[in-house]
């Protein structure tokens, strides 16, 4: 935005003053920033989550998704207060303010995760492309490489090309709500008042059946859910967030503005669209005959079962679901793309939009081999990436808490009384839940990691 800050002031408060709808749609024409963070977030660990959760507990875990984003958002909301309050780079204020080890946790964490977890978003597209194009997994990673690389490297451009690359992302998210909602449409919803009561939290009794095997198998609930709360915001999505508000010169004037933004750009979307996804794996797995082993469902898995004539037939099963799961791939790459840009630059000196910035934003470009190798790598990279950024991030987030709550930094901006007191106790529920899951990941998958690598060397 050009317009000086008094205008934007002026522009702002004058929409405050109107009636909530119209507040809205006058508020709709700025965001951006939180589309790219919906666009991150929708990928193939939400995919998985979402099919896995209906396939297995039906509608149970409809309140998870919701309740995730909306710790996302607490946390989200307080880097966008201090970063427009005070105008400094937000790894700045983290080693200024806090602790170098606070600011060096959170840039490494955007980095590596952003590099590790490319590797199973381009083994996702590739697969959904072959699925529907028939090309071989390593095409179909050429593919989307090819559109990754382009879409990612017009973010370093002019102002305009920002934008443009906002609305493409934008649309990517759109496209995969109206995608889900029309599968749930085919799908229908067995047994609507139990839909709804899916959306009170609640713990359900842990899944026991018969696996793949043969065997007996169960799955922990209090896993599923506590899994499912920690996923919905990344390291990556954290460091990249305050840098997208910089790149697009909001300030001051646009505090309120990043508020609506993180909720009809983030929430919403990723509600929906994950909601909806959960509900149509709830309609064919869990009440439906397609039957459940305990096993994770593939996407590309689903796909086919979808498409199969008795149930939505292959232009909603294959096509529209496809190309939806396809599109959260890919708009997750690019995201991830832009994240690891930012922390070369923060990390190692490299200035914006120089070569070496467009280097660092080309790095994760290394996780097109994933569209071949993922299989064999999934044994290595999974459980060591899950620990490494689960430990980055509960870090970042104690250290925003920090800031959020720092009279020297934030001044007369401090947030004090009920709702400084309410955001602070948000701020350290993620925190807690994060450090749950970590925990979780490493008593429950550590030891099995430890054998099969055991095995593996023997």
């Amino acid at each position: 935005m050009n317009e000086s800050n008094a205008t934007q002031l002026a522009r702002f408060a004058e929409l405050d003053a109107k009636p909530m709808v119209p507040r809205i749609a006058g508020y709709l024409r700025f965001m951006g920033p939180g589309y790219l963070q919906s666009a991150m977030t929708l990928g193939g660990g939400s995919a998985f989550a979402a099919l896995f959760g209906g396939a297995a507990f039906g509608y149970q875990l409809l309140w998870v998704a919701p309740t995730a984003m909306l710790l996302g958002v607490i946390v989200m909301a307080a880097v966008a207060w201090i970063t427009l309050s005070t105008g400094e780079d937000p790894y700045d204020s983290l080693k200024k303010h806090v602790h170098p080890v606070f600011a060096w946790m959170f840039a490494w964490g955007g980095l590596l995760s952003s590099i590790i977890w490319q590797f199973a978003q381009y083994a996702l597209a590739a697969a959904m492309l072959s699925l529907l194009f028939g090309v071989p997994p390593i095409v179909g990673g050429v593919i989307a490489l090819a559109w990754c690389v382009s879409v990612g490297l017009m973010h370093g451009q002019a102002r305009r090309f920002i934008r443009g690359y906002e609305l493409i992302l934008t649309g990517m998210v759109w496209f995969i709500v109206l995608a889900m909602a029309i599968v749930v449409m085919r799908t229908g919803i067995p047994n609507p008042g139990e839909m709804l009561r899916g959306f009170i939290p609640s713990i359900p009794e842990d899944w026991t059946g018969t696996g793949a095997d043969g065997l007996p198998a169960s799955i922990d609930s209090l896993t599923v859910i506590v899994s499912g709360l920690a996923a919905a915001v990344g390291a990556n999505m954290l460091f990249v967030y305050p840098y997208t508000l910089r790149k697009n010169g909001w300030g001051r004037s646009h505090r309120r503005l990043a508020r609506y933004d993180l909720v009809f750009g983030m929430f919403i979307p990723f509600t929906i669209a994950v909601s909806l996804m959960v509900i149509a794996s709830a309609a064919v797995f869990h009440f439906g005959d397609a039957g459940f082993s305990g096993a994770k469902i593939a996407p590309a898995k689903a796909a086919e079962i979808f498409a199969s004539p008795d149930r939505l037939g292959p232009v909603i099963g294959k096509w529209i679901f496809g190309l939806g799961i396809l599109a959260m791939a890919l708009s997750s790459i690019t995201m991830q793309m832009l994240a690891s840009g930012f922390a070369g630059v923060k990390l190692f000196g490299v200035k914006e939009d120089s070569i070496g910035h467009k280097a660092f934003i080309l790095l994760p470009a290394i996780g097109f081999l994933g569209a071949v190798f993922w299989g064999d790598m999934r044994l290595w990279v999974a459980v060591p990436t899950n620990v490494v950024c689960g430990l980055f991030l509960p870090v970042s987030y104690l250290g925003f808490t920090i800031l959020l709550r720092n009279r020297k930094l934030l001044g007369a901006d401090r947030t004090g009384g009920g709702l400084g007191a309410a955001w602070t106790a948000g701020m350290l529920l993620g925190t807690i839940v994060l450090s749950v899951f970590l925990a979780t990941v490493v008593i429950e998958q550590g030891p099995g990691f430890i054998e099969r690598l055991t095995g593996i060397a023997g």
